[in-house]
């Protein structure tokens, strides 16, 4: 049986594998965290007005979160460089 390979996209397949980063990344987050948090709770919470587990959950969501801003949102720079490229693409078709 032959397997034939398919020329891939370089930007989807960039695109793609940032994606798989970010969801094995979110995953991980909260695989972690909850184990954490379960932690907490079993050890006898203490009578701490804000569980230490938060700390964790708060700043490593704030890095999960604008990673994810980054992948599917505006905020990847890869995606600022496709549209501007697109742009000066059709401003040179333009003056041609």
């Amino acid at each position: 049986m032959e397997t034939t390979t398919t020329p891939r996209d370089p930007q989807l397949w960039r695109m793609a594998k940032a994606r798989a980063k970010f969801k094995s990344h979110l995953f991980t987050y909260v695989a972690v965290n909850s184990l954490l948090w379960v932690i907490w709770f079993v050890t006898g919470r203490d009578a701490d007005p804000l569980p230490w587990p938060v700390w964790s959950t708060l700043f490593w969501g704030i890095g999960v979160f604008f990673q994810g801003l980054g992948t599917y949102g505006n905020l990847g720079r890869g995606q600022l460089s496709e549209r501007e490229y697109e742009r000066l693409l059709r401003q040179r078709e333009g003056q041609q």
